[in-house]
């Protein structure tokens, strides 16, 4: 993605409510929420520890008669954080937020169930709906490698098969290990790694540091695909090569030694 476009739309996406509107120029709605989602956790990231140390004012305001909500926005902070926090300092552990989440019907009032579903409901990263939304375009893009790599015949492990055969829980693993090295676009490559995220700046430096380079050196050069799509201009670490979703109208052949 160009570099401007990307900076349009990553700063434009402010409130849930920019999604449709973006969506309605004819951008796809998972870029869109990925986008989304990344920008809302770097925020909590930056901020997490300013807002908690306002969790006793949150509260005050809070039983002054303001919603959950609105204390949110105050805030600029994900409503179902938001709502942890206030639980939180108000006695309520962890544990028990979130069956609340799950269930606001536990609750002995009514008017606080209400304002937990409204956070909910307004919440796209941080509640149920959006933890499960995560989770279905991690398993979109894992589902759309295997069947790629299914359809032409290659043999290879995925992550969970590399745990299962070394015993480890631990060790630095991708998506998907090749069975023996293919050439891919005239590169010799072991692994491919499947990513859900868009491949900004940010992203892609925390991609590398934390499994691209590792994989290199453990098995050797290898692919990273951004399925909704990566920033123009990355420098790639060596032995790695980007792709998005358009990996899909490419083939893999044996590679052969000279």
């Amino acid at each position: 993605m160009d570099p401007g476009e990307y900076k349009r739309l990553y700063y434009g996406l402010n409130r849930p409510e920019d999604i449709d509107r973006f969506r309605e120029e004819g951008y796809d709605r998972r870029l869109l929420e990925t986008l989304y989602n990344q920008k809302v956790n770097r925020n909590v990231k930056k901020k997490y520890h300013l807002v908690k140390k306002n969790a006793p004012k949150m509260l005050r305001m809070w039983k002054k008669g303001k919603s959950i909500c609105e204390i949110a926005d105050e805030f600029g902070f994900p409503p179902i954080l938001t709502a942890m926090l206030i639980f939180q300092e108000d006695g309520t552990g962890k544990k028990i937020f979130w069956e609340y989440v799950r269930d606001p019907s536990l609750l002995d009032s009514e008017v606080t169930a209400d304002e937990l579903r409204e956070a909910s409901a307004r919440d796209l990263v941080y509640s149920l709906e959006g933890n499960e939304k995560s989770k279905e375009r991690g398993k979109w893009g894992e589902g759309l490698l295997w069947e790629w790599l299914d359809s032409q015949g290659i043999d290879y492990m995925t992550e969970e098969d590399e745990r299962r055969e070394d015993g480890s829980q631990g060790s630095k693993t991708p998506d998907c290990l090749l069975a023996e090295p293919m050439n891919f676009c005239g590169q010799k490559i072991f692994w491919i790694e499947s990513k859900a995220s868009f491949g900004d700046a940010a992203e892609f430096k925390i991609n590398s540091n934390k499994q691209l380079i590792p994989y290199t050196e453990l098995f050797g050069p290898g692919v990273v695909v951004y399925w909704t799509g990566y920033l123009d201009g990355l420098a790639c670490p060596e032995g790695v090569t980007l792709e998005d979703i358009g990996i899909l109208e490419k083939k893999l052949t044996k590679w052969k030694d000279e």
